[in-house]
């Protein structure tokens, strides 16, 4: 029990868990179980995490891919100075990093957005995570959010990679700030502007698409086609 106690002091100690401690154990000793385990429990995080990192999402299915293969390869060298959570996610977001600069010499995609610095709100915070989550709503409350999620994910991949990235690690993961700045290797000072930055660029675009549906809705609402119709429905 004592020597139990003790793999447990060590290993939050050093930023593991046991839990993970013993799943990378397995994992390096070559255990066909251990991986199969990782990548039932990181599959889905990680390839959505992915999916919104990168400028096609069509992507994503093999670039998760290619993490799973690089962590079989090297977790020999994972020695647990940070959680296993947080080591995939710098291998993931590495991955969608080079996808980005294939992206861009092949394809020549470039998007920015001006935006100006607002002091940091703990609460100012966008419900990312709720939006893109499936709550077993109604049909017609899953229609609307359907809706929402993908006018969010496409604002998400308006944003500069540098704030689209920690927005997602925040808003949409969970992870703290000290995390993030642990896994894109940043100043928190850093993490927490490019957050404000996010949020603020993101809800611009927010408001520009719904100022935009709203003005295609009138045009809509006011063609001559519709005014004809009511007219010739009035004279009869």
């Amino acid at each position: 029990m004592q020597a139990g106690m003790a793999v447990g002091n060590l290993a939050s100690a050093i930023g593991i868990t046991t839990e993970d401690a013993s799943l990378v154990a397995d994992l390096k000793a070559g255990s066909e179980e251990a991986f199969g385990l990782l990548i039932a429990q990181y599959h889905q995080p990680l390839y959505s995490l992915i999916a919104r990192s990168i400028n096609d999402p069509a992507d994503a299915s093999d670039i998760t891919q290619e993490v799973f293969i690089k962590v079989f390869r090297s977790i020999r060298g994972f020695n647990g100075d940070a959680s296993l959570r947080t080591w995939l996610y710098r291998i993931a977001l590495h991955e969608a990093s080079n996808q980005r600069r294939w992206w861009s010499r092949h394809k020549r995609q470039e998007i920015t957005i001006d935006s100006t610095p607002e002091s940091d709100e703990e609460g100012d915070s966008l419900c990312l995570s709720a939006t893109l989550a499936d709550q077993g709503e109604s049909p017609y409350e899953q229609a609307v959010q359907s809706e929402s999620r993908e006018r969010l994910e496409s604002a998400l991949r308006q944003l500069p990679e540098a704030y689209r990235t920690v927005v997602v690690l925040r808003e949409i993961e969970g992870f703290a700030y000290e995390e993030i700045a642990e896994i894109l290797d940043l100043q928190l000072g850093t993490v927490k502007s490019r957050l404000t930055r996010g949020r603020t660029a993101l809800r611009s675009l927010l408001v520009a698409d719904s100022k935009a549906a709203a003005s295609k809705s009138v045009h809509s609402s006011a063609s001559p086609h519709s005014f004809q119709a009511s007219k010739g429905a009035a004279t009869r």
